[in-house]
C-alpha cells in the first residue's frame, strides 16, 4: 500500500494526462490545502525537470478575513520552490444562497481567464480519490442520473484550459503523509468542518457509516463507463437531428430526438440546452424530464424555457421543426469594447476587434442587439427581415453601437454604411459543443 507520493510515482500520473508542450508552462490551483499543496510542490519539480515552470494560483472569495493571509501564507511556501504565486480575487456581490456551487464557477472562472491571458495550457487540480467518492454520494442524494453518478474525468478540455486532475486515484491520506515526510506545513480550512455545507456532513457519514472512499469511487468509475456509451449514442443522435446555427441557435428535427430512447432523448436535449444557453452543464435532471415530457408530448408548445433558453416550434424555413435559442434575459450589460480586443460574449460568441480608429468618438459598444436594434436596422433595411433568423436569436445576438445608433451586426451581415469596414469577427464557441458533454457534472 502506497503511504505517501514520490516524484517517479507522481511522474507516471502525470505521464497518463500527457502529451505536454516542450518546457512546458502549467498552472496548479492552490488553496493552501494539504492535497493542492503537495500536487503543487510535485508538479513544480516535475516541470523544473524538463525546463518548464509551474504557476500556482490562489482565488480569495472575498467570504473569509483569513483568506487574504492564507494566500499570503501559500506564495511564503512557494517561493523558496521557484515557484510564482497569484492571487486571484472573486469580486462584486455574493449570492445568498448556493454560495459554495458560485464560489466554484467564479474560481473555475478566474483561473480559466488567467491562463488564457497568459498563454498556458494546462491547468493542474487537487481532486483526490475522497473528493471522487463524496461527489458520488452528494449526486447520488440529489437523484442523479448516470452522468452526474460518473467520475470526474482525469482530464477536461474548456474552451479557455486543458483542466487536469492527476490525484484522482490518491487518497487524502497519502498526500498528508507526503507534506509530512518532506516537512511542509499546511492549511485546515474551518469551512471543512462547518456541518452548514452538505459535503463536511457527507464526509462525516461516510467515517461514521464505514462506507470506503475506494468502493464508491469504483462506483463512480463503473457509471462513467455507463456514460461514455450513452454519450456516444446521444452524439449519432444529435449528428442526425440537430444542426446549429452560427448565429448561436440549433434547429431540431424532434422525429430523432423523441423517438430515441428516452434517457438517450433527454441527453441530446439537456446538451443542445447547455450550448445554446452558453452553460458548463445541462439543466438539472428533474426540471430537464419535464420539459422532455411536455415536448414530446405536444410540439407546437410555445413559450418554454429552460437553461436559459428558448424552445419553440420552428416556422417559415423551419416549419416541422424543433427551434432552441438564447433566451433574452440574463444577456450581458453594454460594454465599451478596444481596438484588437479579444472577448468571449456571454460565454457564447467569442469575439476579435479589428482597428477602428482612436477617440471616444469612435470607439463602440458591444451589446445584445435587442428589439430596439432590430427595429434600427428594419428601418435602414427592409429586406433584412428575410434573413433567416428567428426573432429570439437575432435579439440575443452580440451588435455594435455608437454615439449615431446601431453601428454593425456581423451575424447579419448588416454595418450602417456599406463603405464601412467589418470591425469584429465573431463565432459561437460556447463552452460546450454538441460533440461532447458538459464540463460540470451533475
Amino acid at each position: 500500500m502506497i503511504t505517501s507520493l514520490d516524484d517517479n510515482a507522481f511522474g507516471k500520473l502525470m505521464a497518463d494526462l500527457g502529451p505536454y508542450e516542450r518546457r512546458p508552462h502549467l498552472a496548479v490551483a492552490v488553496s493552501g490545502g494539504s492535497d493542492s499543496l503537495s500536487l503543487a510542490l510535485m508538479a513544480g519539480r516535475w516541470a523544473a525537470r524538463r525546463g518548464g515552470q509551474l504557476t500556482a494560483l490562489s482565488v480569495d472569495h472575498g467570504l473569509r478575513a483569513e483568506a487574504g493571509a492564507e494566500a499570503a501564507q501559500v506564495g511564503e511556501w512557494l517561493r523558496p520552490k521557484g515557484i510564482d504565486h497569484h492571487v486571484l480575487s472573486w469580486r462584486g456581490p455574493k449570492p445568498a444562497s448556493g454560495i459554495q456551487a458560485a464560489a466554484r464557477d467564479a474560481r473555475y472562472q478566474l483561473m480559466g481567464d488567467w491562463c488564457r491571458s497568459a498563454g498556458v495550457l494546462h491547468l493542474l487540480l487537487g481532486h483526490t480519490l475522497d473528493d471522487q467518492a463524496e461527489t458520488f454520494l452528494l449526486r447520488l442524494g440529489h437523484g442523479s442520473g448516470a452522468k452526474g453518478l460518473s467520475a470526474m474525468s482525469a482530464v477536461r478540455e474548456t474552451p479557455d484550459v486543458r483542466l487536469l486532475r492527476p490525484l484522482l486515484g490518491i487518497p487524502k491520506t497519502v498526500l498528508l503523509a507526503t507534506l509530512e515526510a518532506e516537512g511542509q506545513d499546511w492549511i485546515e480550512d474551518p469551512s471543512n468542518r462547518n456541518e452548514a455545507f452538505a459535503r463536511v456532513r457527507v464526509r462525516r457519514a461516510m467515517r461514521e457509516g464505514g462506507l470506503e472512499a475506494a468502493a464508491l469511487a469504483r462506483s463512480a468509475y463503473r457509471f462513467g463507463r455507463a456514460r461514455l456509451a450513452l454519450e456516444a449514442a446521444v452524439t449519432q443522435v444529435l449528428a442526425r437531428s440537430a444542426r446549429v446555427h452560427p448565429a448561436g441557435f440549433a434547429v431540431l428535427d424532434h422525429s430523432q430526438i423523441f423517438t430515441a430512447p428516452d434517457e438517450i432523448g433527454l441527453r441530446a436535449l439537456g446538451r443542445v440546452l447547455a450550448a445554446i444557453g452558453g452553460n458548463s452543464y445541462a439543466p438539472r435532471l428533474g426540471k430537464l424530464e419535464r420539459l422532455y415530457e411536455k415536448l414530446s408530448g405536444d410540439h407546437g408548445i410555445r413559450g418554454l424555457t429552460l437553461g436559459g433558453c428558448r424552445v419553440m416550434a420552428g416556422t417559415g424555413r423551419y416549419r416541422g421543426k424543433l427551434v432552441i435559442c438564447r433566451e433574452a434575459r440574463g444577456l450581458p450589460e453594454p460594454v465599451a469594447v478596444e481596438a484588437s480586443q479579444r472577448l468571449l460574449w456571454d460565454r457564447r460568441f467569442q469575439i476579435q476587434f479589428r482597428a477602428f480608429g482612436t477617440g471616444e468618438e469612435s470607439r463602440p459598444r458591444l451589446e445584445a442587439l435587442g428589439e430596439h436594434g432590430w427595429r434600427e436596422i428594419i428601418g435602414q433595411s427592409p429586406e433584412m427581415g428575410a434573413c433567416g433568423i428567428p426573432g429570439p436569436a437575432r435579439t440575443a445576438l452580440p451588435a455594435l453601437f455608437d454615439k449615431k445608433g446601431l453601428f454593425s451586426v456581423p451575424h447579419l451581415g448588416f454595418r450602417r454604411s456599406r463603405e464601412a469596414p467589418e470591425i469584429a469577427e465573431m463565432r459561437f464557441f460556447p463552452p460546450n459543443s454538441l460533440s461532447r458533454a458538459g464540463f460540470f457534472l451533475r
